[in-house]
């Protein structure tokens, strides 16, 4: 039998002994792997990485903190010397870099050097197979610039139709027409445009609008739901004329409730960067549903405007679920302030008092997204304000927390 080798050492120190059954408690309480390796994100954001006996990286793990890419290697079956810690990712290097090190460097490399990156991945990605084609290419949106197009282009030729597509998505959101429009009634930017209604509102300064038209059937239900999915932000824009800005800015929210779902969607797969921001800014603006509606966004924002859209819904104290969807949520920035002046402190004090079970469990695992979004010293009051207004001091709920709450400055002392 091979005998493999030790697990590598990671960059950053091991979560102190001390703060161990904290960990593990709140690992307990994480009901999947997701929310499990949000626990290890929140231990990272302070500088540590936790012990291999109380948590790993799955082999398929794309979703943890970079640090812990050794680890997901060596998961997935790492079985040779490599020299992926202390050399930097070049064509000559590449085969010296185990997958998930490959893709921590690639990321890096696409926002301090992207034209490098690209070439990396054009010269030695081309002779992968197609599903780690379709993931290096994936990559290509940090960074993503006008400088990408000519590689871009050139892979409508590939011969898998899942990079093809990835690709015209890319593009589109650097402006060029995603579809090759005929223009004719069968061009599917045309039928989708059939869903939507152009009018007028203003009576001195006239501007367009733009409403979505209810379908009369399920079938046509259904196919409006492919058209948003299939056709691209920036052709469905030009059939009307508009900037991607100005149709976001005349679209009707409110109408259809699916519609502006499949728009925002849209808006995420294929819009600019210009649209993309201007689209979260509107809908953080209006709050309620809308604000919620902007999670759909958050893989292609700013941090800034992630926290604005979470700071938003916290703010309204409605569907506090949602914060789920959020896609790389940094960790520990939420101040108390941000929870006093919404709604959600007092709602969250209501129902840990409160007799309905379905509202306490619900508050409950609220405290754990909370706990693990808040600064230490949010989550040292939020503790006290909840064990105040009765949910008993031992809550699981309350694990993680406690382990956020203990990870401060003098956490290793």
């Amino acid at each position: 039998m091979k005998r493999r080798l030790p697990l590598p050492v990671l960059a950053l120190p091991m979560l102190p002994e001390r703060l161990r059954p904290l960990l593990r408690a709140a690992l307990k309480y994480a009901a999947d792997a997701r929310l499990k390796t949000r626990v290890a994100a929140l231990v990272a954001s302070r500088g540590f990485v936790l012990h291999p006996m109380d948590w790993m990286p799955a082999a398929t793990d794309q979703e943890s903190p970079d640090i812990y890419a050794p680890w997901v290697d060596w998961q997935a079956g790492a079985d040779s010397e490599k020299k992926s810690r202390n050399e930097y990712l070049t064509a000559e290097t590449w085969d010296d870099f185990y997958p998930a090190a490959r893709r921590s460097a690639l990321v890096d490399l696409r926002r301090s050097a992207p034209a490098l990156a690209r070439t990396l991945i054009e010269t030695r990605g081309a002779s992968e197979p197609a599903e780690v084609r379709l993931a290096l290419i994936e990559l290509m949106r940090f960074g993503l610039g006008a400088d990408d197009v000519p590689f871009l282009k050139s892979l409508s030729a590939d011969r898998s139709g899942k990079v093809r597509e990835m690709a015209s998505r890319l593009l589109a959101r650097l402006g060029e027409r995603g579809n090759p429009a005929s223009g004719g009634s069968e061009d599917p930017t045309v039928e989708l445009a059939g869903f939507v209604e152009e009018g007028k509102s203003g009576f001195i300064r006239r501007r367009s609008t733009y409403a979505p038209i209810k379908p009369k059937s399920q079938a046509q239900q259904a196919r409006r739901a492919d058209l948003f999915a299939s056709c691209y932000f920036g052709d469905l824009v030009a059939h009307f004329g508009k900037t991607e800005a100005d149709f976001i800015g005349a679209w009707q929210f409110g109408v259809d409730d699916g519609a502006d779902l499949f728009l925002v969607r849209m808006v995420a797969a294929s819009g600019g960067d210009t649209a993309v921001a201007s689209l979260a800014d509107l809908l953080a603006a209006a709050g309620g549903r809308l604000a919620i509606l902007g999670l759909q966004l958050t893989a292609r924002l700013d941090s800034g405007r992630k926290r604005v859209l979470i700071r938003q819904i916290l703010h309204d104290g409605q569907n506090l679920a949602a914060l789920n969807m959020v896609e790389g949520a940094e960790a520990g920035w939420l101040e108390w302030g941000d929870l006093a002046k919404g709604k959600t402190l007092s709602a969250l004090r209501s129902a840990v008092s409160g007799d309905n079970d379905v509202v306490k469990r619900n508050a409950e695992q609220h405290l754990e997204t909370i706990g693990f979004l808040a600064t230490a010293a949010t989550a040292e009051k939020l503790i006290g304000e909840v064990v105040a207004a009765g949910l008993p001091p031992a809550s699981p709920s309350l694990s993680l927390l406690r382990l956020n709450a203990a990870l401060t400055a003098n956490a290793t002392k």
